[in-house]
């Protein structure tokens, strides 16, 4: 049971409970080489990472693109990582309380970001109202990107 739905509750917490948690999150849509440098980077933080991976709908409306896998699929495959303790689909979130929310049952030690995380404000908010920390686990690698992989894959099959 490495995926669940973020309305299971009660379960996740009897996952996390008494471990040092890391939490992540993100979309996954093509996992490369950089998500992997990552989440091992984020592992390291602690003996629990958690993955919350955003919905299809996160995907098509905030980063205005559809999806290449779909939710369960991206769980699937997250779920395969050795790094990875639990994939938690997030439903679409509206606003920074309902991340707050999220942090509050995860109750993280750390909250792992890549550098330059665009949300690093609301995260350190986070980290601060669960007594838990931001740490910059990987460096974003410029060379890998889902978007360029779909783009790359597009004029191969053209």
């Amino acid at each position: 049971m490495k995926a669940l739905e973020y309305s299971d509750k009660k379960k996740i917490k009897k996952l996390i409970s008494g471990k040092k948690v890391v939490l992540v999150g993100g979309c996954f849509d093509i996992v490369h080489l950089g998500h992997i440098k990552f989440l091992e980077g984020a592992k390291k933080q602690g003996d629990f990472l958690v993955v919350a991976l955003e919905s299809d709908e996160f995907i098509k409306k905030r980063k205005n693109k559809k999806p290449f896998h779909n939710i369960y699929e991206r769980a699937e495959i997250l779920s395969s990582i050795i790094y990875v303790d639990l994939v938690i689909k997030l439903p679409m979130f509206k606003n920074n309380n309902q991340y707050l929310e999220l942090t509050k049952l995860i109750m993280p030690k750390v909250i792992g970001v890549s550098q330059n995380d665009p949300y690093l404000k609301e995260k350190q908010i986070q980290a601060k109202e669960v007594g838990g920390k931001v740490k910059v686990v990987s460096k974003i690698i410029k060379k890998f990107s889902s978007t360029q992989a779909i783009q790359y894959e597009t004029i191969l099959s053209n």
